[in-house]
């Protein structure tokens, strides 16, 4: 099964899906950033991996902008070599306004982690030859003020046929890559795939800490945990 495939599906199931107060804007970014989310699946999405890293769902200046997973405008575009035309979100919140690839806002945690795999591995080709990055959930849930929502915060009436949707996009993202290592970026993402998978997997699962900058632990340096983080699940680093 394709990841074209894959995220058609995906977006199938969610299109239904209504969620309320607090939440006021949803944007799904397959959708309207599709092209440049098609062209990181066609670089680096190919089948066979050691390690997935899977994200929980998009920041609202990484991929809620371009369309990458923790995609950091600069990076996704000046590393990755993505920069295809971004759409715009049906309903567009006034203060979260979608400007593509044109965005000037630094998405922390993307910075973080493809600064991480810039600094470790060179060049995408050496670093997604082994390793592939992917959310859980590709909705980003917004309240009046702008302030983000995570999933799991929804209400149980939303976030399970929510849930439902990603996990079967996950289970099927996951036998593509048919990885060695399932590695969840904070421990939302690690107990999805151990939900998920369960014991009809040999693929190490585990999990690493999130870069975000609300974390303060990664603020005084994420790289190291990043590493360590890996390491400690068996994955070699250069170096």
């Amino acid at each position: 099964m394709s990841l074209e495939a894959i995220t058609d599906d995906l977006i199938a199931a969610l299109a239904p899906l209504t969620f309320g107060p607090p939440v006021t804007h949803v944007y799904n970014p397959l959708v309207y950033a599709r092209r440049p989310w098609d062209a990181y699946c066609r670089r680096f999405g190919g089948a066979g991996r050691e390690v997935v890293l899977i994200g929980m769902n998009p920041g609202p200046f990484g991929m809620a902008q371009c369309g990458v997973p923790f995609g950091e405008v600069g990076f996704a575009r000046d590393w990755l070599g993505i920069d295809e035309p971004v759409g715009k979100p049906e309903v567009e919140h006034p203060k979260r306004r979608i400007q593509g690839f044109d965005c000037t806002r630094s998405e922390v945690s993307g910075a973080r982690l493809w600064g991480w795999a810039k600094d470790t591995f060179g060049t995408p080709d050496a670093f997604f030859a082994r390793f592939v990055v992917v959310n859980y959930c590709p909705l980003v849930f917004m309240e009046e003020t702008g302030r983000n929502r995570v999933p799991e915060k929804l209400p149980k009436s939303e976030r399970e046929p929510l849930f439902a949707a990603c996990d079967e996009a996950l289970r099927r993202t996951l036998a593509h890559f048919d990885p060695r290592y399932v590695v969840g970026i904070g421990k939302f993402a690690e107990k999805k795939a151990r939900d998920l998978l369960g014991d009809a997997t040999d693929a190490v699962i585990g999990s690493v800490p999130h870069p975000s900058p609300a974390s303060p632990i990664a603020n005084q340096g994420w790289a190291p945990l990043m590493d360590a983080g890996l390491r400690a699940l068996g994955i070699a680093l250069p170096g």
